[in-house]
């Protein structure tokens, strides 16, 4: 590419193209559009990207620029978000309320962010409202460098695998549940890839394999509401990599992916040439739903068994493993270096910060808390009101503590949740539930080392049972009923970051905040500068742009 093309495309996107002209660009535009689809045999509106359900897999390699333009064709703002990305020093485009403001119908915005130091599996899904519940999600994969050796043989194949509950309402119908104060409820069933087989021997298979060959999946769990089983009838797993990090390659037979989850197995094409039944089913429900969906063999010769593979059942099965899942400490990462070599263990924890969630009806409505608080977004999103120095006209920071009270709980009042966070203190955080469902927390722009899950509730002395070796490096962590979970992390990444729910009922209705982690001395090598083409919204719109970061 030349220079001046170069020069263009930057001021097209609002890319930093000095720091990161050298790396690759990957272009895609979007059209995103109502469709009726009928996943589950009940004719019902769907979002589609370019006529797709699901969208359009990404398939990048690490530090690639991805540039995704994005055409509102819908009736509402529409936001997307890309589970997992870290958005190094990016928080712009990160696709969140408190960050940007939307795409209005019938106006398209352009996505840039460089998938920095990253490898893996994510997915992306719109954010606003309701609409993940009909679609417009996808795959994203970041394939490593060649000069970056993995730890297992090159595949046959990579396939990715989007398993989800899925509602036949319309998104606009859920949100309306949501906002007359009712849970959605129950869903009606399960999909892999947008589809659920049959079983009849008229269903297409998914994906196709060579006798003897080895293939990747990537299971991702898109869902809404439910923790899913995910196996393959016949054929044991061999886990590899967990949310964008090589793991200890154990064998399961079975696989618990939470919501928001991704993790990555390879499976050996080694049984009777014929068809085979993906399964996932839901997880710690009273009626357990049951998704399908075919693999083949290029030499098929008959149909899949009826007989399935059977579920996990219960908590500590899940609990035990979780528990099984190590990091591989002596595999290169995205960069040419081991990834041991970040002693997590050893640094000393800066602050420690609670996070309880709960549920109360708030005028007679149903709401979600984080310490008492059910967070409300605001007209004005949250990181530009920081940037045009305007954030005590819209938002108060720290109004939680990081110790809740014991009627944190009872009591919930409905504003804005921004913390302040010091950049590059190293953090513990305990995710403390006490309720009898099962919660997955996502936090953006930031890998965390899951250290510990356990029932009961958390003190200081649960410390002794962390691991502080090899826990795996994660973006999204499931707590189990009546369980506690501890994470660590260094804010190391400026900007405004939500940690929410991944469960968009309950981030819809307040289950979530944001970590401000300020740019203090403003200056480009901790984060870019707000991009030309940014939208503006609430009451920045208008004002003057303010001095640039410097060097």
């Amino acid at each position: 590419m030349s220079t001046m093309k170069l020069m263009l495309l930057c001021l097209s996107v609002g890319a930093l193209c000095a720091v990161h002209g050298e790396d690759p660009y990957l272009f895609f535009t979007w059209n995103v559009t109502y469709g009726t689809i009928s996943p589950l045999g009940v004719p019902q509106q769907g979002i589609l990207i370019n006529g797709e359900f699901p969208g359009p897999n990404i398939n990048s390699t690490t530090n690639n620029n991805v540039v995704v333009n994005v055409f509102n064709n819908l009736d509402e703002p529409l936001m997307f978000t890309w589970n997992g990305i870290q958005q190094r020093k990016n928080s712009w485009q990160d696709g969140t309320a408190g960050t940007m403001c939307p795409i209005l119908p019938g106006q398209n915005y352009t996505y840039h962010f460089q998938v920095k130091d990253q490898i893996g599996s994510y997915f992306y899904y719109p954010i606003t409202a309701m609409h993940r519940a009909s679609g417009a999600f996808g795959g994203l994969r970041i394939n490593s460098r060649l000069m970056i050796p993995v730890p297992y043989d090159d595949p046959e194949d990579d396939y990715t695998v989007l398993i989800g509950d899925w509602y036949t309402k319309s998104h606009s119908s859920l949100r309306k549940q949501l906002d007359m104060g009712r849970s959605l409820g129950r869903p009606e069933g399960v999909l892999i890839n947008g589809k659920n087989a049959k079983g009849d021997g008229k269903d297409e298979p998914l994906f196709t394999m060579k006798p003897g060959k080895t293939y990747k999946y990537r299971v991702c769990n898109v869902g809404l509401k439910n923790s899913l089983n995910f196996r393959i009838q016949g054929h044991p797993m061999k886990l590899v990599e967990m949310e964008g990090f090589h793991v200890v390659q154990n064998i399961y037979e079975s696989l618990d992916v939470h919501l928001g989850q991704c993790l990555s197995v390879l499976v050996t094409a080694d049984k009777e040439p014929k068809d085979y039944y993906m399964v996932a089913s839901t997880r710690f429900t009273k009626t357990e739903l049951t998704g399908l969906g075919i693999i083949t063999y290029t030499d098929c010769k008959g149909p899949a068994s009826p007989e399935l593979p059977s579920a996990a059942v219960g908590w500590p099965w899940s609990l035990n493993q979780f528990r099984s899942f190590r990091w591989n400490l002596t595999a290169s990462a995205a960069r040419p270096n081991p990834q041991g070599s970040y002693k997590y263990g050893g640094i000393n924890i800066t602050r420690t910060i609670k996070i309880v969630n709960s549920a109360r009806k708030v005028d007679g409505k149903l709401r979600y808390a984080v310490n008492g608080v059910s967070h409300v977004d605001a007209e004005t999103p949250f990181k530009l009101a920081e940037y045009f120095g305007v954030a005590d006209k819209v938002f108060k920071y720290d109004i939680i503590s990081d110790e809740p009270s014991a009627t944190a709980e009872e009591n919930i009042s409905l504003t804005a949740n921004v913390v302040k966070q010091n950049h590059r203190d190293f953090v513990e955080i305990i995710f403390e539930n006490h309720e009898k469902s099962i919660q997955s927390w996502h936090l953006d722009g930031y890998s965390f080392f899951t250290a510990a899950i356990e029932f009961g509730r958390w003190t200081p002395e649960k410390r002794r049972n962390y691991n502080l070796l090899d826990a795996v490096s994660r973006h999204t962590v499931q707590v189990y009923p009546n369980s506690w979970a501890a994470i660590m992390l260094t804010f190391d990444n400026a900007g405004m970051w939500n940690l929410r729910s991944a469960q968009p009922e309950r981030a819809y209705l307040g289950q979530q905040l944001y970590v401000s982690v300020p740019n203090v001395a403003r200056s480009l090598r901790d984060e870019y500068n707000l991009p030309e083409t940014t939208p503006l919204c609430g009451i920045v719109k208008g004002l003057p742009q303010p001095p640039p970061y410097s060097a």
